[in-house]
């Protein structure tokens, strides 16, 4: 009598040991799938921020066709799109984003950008316009100031310039982007001061350095500030400074820095000696 009971207790050991089997494997299973996701979370990333722009487009196109609706493929086609200068095509990637059911307010923020590289400016304003005033992230506000800018809605963009400037541990391209909105207003004081602010944040940036000299020029001092620069980059600036002497028809100044510019460059400084050939052909006429 003991036989059956004994079976059952075996068949029923014999049934745990098959579901602890079955269970350990689908733990196994998920914990494998997890490693691939990370896996393929950071194969997605190199992608993205290395090697050609267009292979990069190529692979996200491939994976978002082999796996449709998985909105990390989908943003990482409309990033590779925007790397690769594809501007009209990222609208349309990134339309697709922010129309899906997990899309984020970040997401709109790309989409106003790529809008904003076509020149789609009212399109760009209208999907900031969407993105509610709690998410506040710093591109999101360069780029209500940049929108600001071109409606000039100048105490608009300053609001927000000065928002975007507290949202980031490097302003030097932004402030740059204020001091040239104030240099396009006429505000050449204002816009030497955001310069100079840029270059104290980013030694490096050629661009403030240039906008310095533009917005110096303008209030008709042409002496060169007191910034780290090479000998080309001098030579450059120099360039600059001469054209805008030459535009506000202080002359005999503009020929006296193309010179200096032609004698300070360390190669040949074709730009200058075109523009000087043109000064002293047009003086002679």
């Amino acid at each position: 009598m003991r036989h059956p009971i004994l079976l059952s207790a075996a068949l029923l050991g014999s049934l745990t040991l098959s579901a602890c089997s079955q269970s350990g494997d689908a733990q196994v299973e998920r914990a494998l799938q997890d490693i691939n996701v990370i896996d393929e979370s950071n194969l997605n990333d190199v992608i993205l921020t290395a090697g050609d722009p267009d292979e990069a487009v190529s692979y996200f196109l491939r994976a978002s066709t082999n796996d449709p609706g998985r909105i990390d493929l989908m943003r990482g086609l409309a990033k590779s799109l925007i790397r690769a200068k594809r501007n009209g095509e990222a609208v349309r990637a990134w339309q697709a984003v922010v129309d899906h059911e997990d899309s984020l307010a970040g997401d709109k923020v790309e989409l106003a950008d790529a809008m904003i590289r076509t020149n789609d400016w009212d399109s760009a304003e209208t999907v900031l316009d969407t993105i509610p005033p709690t998410f506040e992230t710093f591109k999101r506000y360069r780029l209500e100031a940049m929108v600001a800018d071109s409606n000039e809605e100048w105490q608009n963009a300053d609001s927000f310039y000065e928002t975007a400037v507290g949202l980031t541990t490097s302003p030097a391209g932004v402030l740059n982007n204020w001091g040239f909105s104030k240099l396009t207003r006429g505000d050449y004081a204002g816009a030497e001061r955001l310069f100079s602010d840029a270059l104290r944040n980013d030694r490096d940036l050629f661009t403030a350095k240039n906008n310095l000299v533009l917005a110096r020029g303008a209030q008709r001092n042409y002496d060169l500030p007191v910034i780290s620069m090479s000998q080309t980059e001098r030579a450059q600036l120099l360039h600059t400074l001469a054209l805008t002497a030459i535009k506000q028809n202080d002359v005999t100044i503009g020929r006296g820095l193309l010179r200096e510019a032609i004698d300070t460059h360390p190669q040949h400084f074709e730009a200058a000696v075109r523009s000087l050939r043109a000064l002293e052909d047009n003086v002679t006429n």
